[in-house]
């Protein structure tokens, strides 16, 4: 048979140095989804396909995709749950586990995630912990799934006491991206991605810092391709996040305590770009960077229609801050901005948080 990935542009292969993690490849080209099927058979030998997504995605793609995989010989089954982060609960991992078992889904099958980062995460989680794991398909349909969260293999559902606070490392057996179904995207939702592309320039790429003054959506290719490949990169180096990696949790610490204040009312690419200004201003009046970073920082997120404050008080986001999963004992580590595209990871006592928020926040 004729091998479908043959014609693509060369993928970006992510290569995992443990001996028990997979290497695999993420496709990035326009058409690609009615082409699932034969990209997934091409590595999976699969005889089920349960492909999870939500209400506003299945109504829109679910109908190619299912088709696609039953061309390619899939037995595709299907479990749909509604749109938004209310969704990535331990109830809808319970529930979609219930219905792999229930369709007597195997080691040998697979789990499609065909959605944003919720489903992505969710249907992860969910193929990591099913008869202690089976393989999994990302095909993300939104550009900040395509750009961070279908790559690296971080899966979870969000508890009562925060985001992401359950969950497991299950690398993808494929990453499909095709940017048409960005066409379909709100606005809103488009610029949220960008909070994570300009994340992605923040941390070490100028090349990437500087090609963002021209429209993301004249060149969205290009660009989800330097940030795969910047990832890749830190996840090659630091598969399980206790190092390097923990750099793309630059204005994630704030941020996500953001969307627990707003009862995530706030979306996760406004969050992450508001706390990116407050960690940039921190770092400024702390002279951490030289002046004029904030400014740079603050025209670019605005130029993409990004918000860079928040009515939290600084109390009540340290509140937050301190619970999350990227604490250590009595230590936090932040992601600090020492100039564009440069920055490092600072660990200091979870108690300076608050400091720095509160100077972020120019309360201080």
């Amino acid at each position: 048979m004729k091998d479908p990935c043959a014609a693509l542009a060369p993928a970006i292969t992510v290569s995992l140095p443990s001996s028990s993690a997979r290497s695999y490849n993420i496709y990035i080209k326009n058409g690609l989804l009615p082409k699932v099927g034969e990209l997934v058979r091409s590595v999976l030998p699969s005889k089920k396909a349960y492909v999870l997504s939500d209400d506003t995605v299945f109504g829109l793609y679910g109908e190619t995709v299912r088709n696609s995989l039953a061309e390619s010989g899939f037995e595709v089954y299907e479990c749909v749950v509604p749109h938004g982060e209310a969704s990535k609960t331990a109830e809808n991992l319970i529930l979609f586990l219930n219905r792999l078992a229930h369709d007597r889904i195997t080691r040998s099958d697979c789990v499609i995630a065909l959605g944003g980062g919720v489903i992505g995460d969710l249907a992860g989680f969910a193929a990591a912990v099913y008869l202690r794991g089976i393989p999994f398909v990302q095909i993300p349909t939104t550009l900040l799934a395509m750009v961070d969260s279908s790559v690296g293999g971080k899966t979870a559902v969000d508890l009562d006491e925060g985001k992401n606070l359950a969950g497991a490392f299950w690398q993808p057996s494929l990453v499909i991206c095709d940017p048409d179904v960005l066409a379909t995207l709100p606005a809103d939702t488009f610029s949220d991605g960008c909070a994570e592309v300009i994340k992605y320039s923040m941390i070490s790429d100028r090349a990437l810092f500087d090609k963002l003054h021209s429209p993301i959506s004249s060149q969205v290719n290009d660009v989800i391709r330097m940030c795969i490949a910047d990832k890749q990169a830190l996840v090659e180096a630091d598969e399980t996040d206790k190092g390097v990696r923990q750099l793309l949790n630059l204005g994630h610490t704030v941020g996500h305590a953001i969307e627990a204040c707003s009862d995530y009312t706030i979306s996760h690419g406004s969050a992450v770009a508001i706390g990116m200004v407050i960690i940039t201003r921190a770092a400024e009046k702390k002279n951490i960077c030289p002046k004029g970073t904030l400014t740079a920082l603050i025209n670019l997120l605005e130029a993409y229609r990004l918000p860079t404050k928040c009515d939290f008080s600084a109390d009540a986001l340290f509140a937050v801050a301190t619970a999350d999963k990227k604490r250590d004992g009595d230590h936090i580590n932040l992601v600090v901005p020492y100039g564009i595209s440069d920055s490092r990871l600072l660990k200091v006592p979870a108690t300076e948080v608050l400091e720095f928020i509160k100077l972020g926040l120019g309360e201080g």
